[in-house]
């Protein structure tokens, strides 16, 4: 009532219906974050799911391919609680894993170096922020985008963080992350475990974690697919077709 329909909707009840037609009955469109620069709305039901649960549990696992809204959801919904005040800082932070390249061979100082590893929180960030905004936002220390060996030590109060590509921690990584919860903070944490770049992939953090952690209630776990994905409609069917093919090779 009063609420104006998208496109969105009609797609996440059409998922639902094909998915559990009995739940379609519990579904209610979800209000977009109205931030500075644009609004945003989940547009699937797993982004829907993943949006709420951010809302009611202090630490999420956001699980799926690439492209799903995973690490872009996270960073609008710690911008939502920023601009409501109900956190006073936002805290980014991902593994400096190399992708096939090392870290060694790149140019410049250790900061140079790590800094590609970071550039899609920035990509992120910009988007959803008026830049000149944003910088101002870094510069003063209220959003502190750094790497994950920078949060040792640390206690992370009434800050909302995300982990991204958690998949790519160690287990030490990932045990110490979790542990750096101080009061009234949230931690989402984001991972593909079909892009795991560790040169053991089974000793990934976020894979233990999962085994771990799952019998705790108070935390979360959202698992996106390729119907989640929000990019060039190619990459679901190319997350598809590779999935397809992994499978038959196990």
């Amino acid at each position: 009532k009063g609420y104006n329909l998208r496109e969105e909707d009609f797609h996440i009840a059409l998922d639902l219906l094909e998915e559990n037609p009995g739940r379609l009955e519990e579904y209610a469109p979800s209000e977009p974050l109205y931030l500075q620069r644009k609004s945003v709305a989940p547009k699937s039901l797993n982004q829907q799911e993943y949006m709420r649960a951010i809302k009611e549990f202090d630490l999420v696992f956001g699980i799926g391919p690439a492209g799903t809204g995973k690490t872009y959801l996270a960073m609008a919904m710690a911008l939502s609680y920023l601009q409501s005040k109900q956190v006073t800082r936002i805290v980014l932070t991902r593994p400096a894993v190399e992708a096939g390249e090392r870290l060694g061979f790149l140019p410049g100082d250790m900061f140079q170096k790590i800094n590609p590893y970071l550039r899609p929180l920035y990509d992120a960030l910009f988007d959803l922020t008026p830049y000149e905004q944003a910088n101002r936002l870094v510069e003063r220390g209220i959003i502190e985008i750094a790497p994950l060996a920078y949060m040792r030590g640390r206690t992370l109060n009434n800050a909302f963080i995300i982990l991204d590509e958690a998949q790519n921690t160690s287990r030490e990584q990932m045990k110490m992350i979790l542990t750096r919860m101080g009061f009234d903070s949230k931690l989402v944490v984001t991972a593909d475990i079909t892009q795991i770049d560790l040169p053991q992939p089974k000793k990934s953090g976020v894979l233990q974690a999962i085994k771990v952690l799952a019998p705790i209630k108070e935390i979360a776990f959202v698992y996106f697919n390729e119907k989640d994905v929000v990019r060039h409609p190619l990459v679901g069917k190319i997350i598809k077709a590779y999935a397809r093919a992994e499978s038959k090779s196990v």
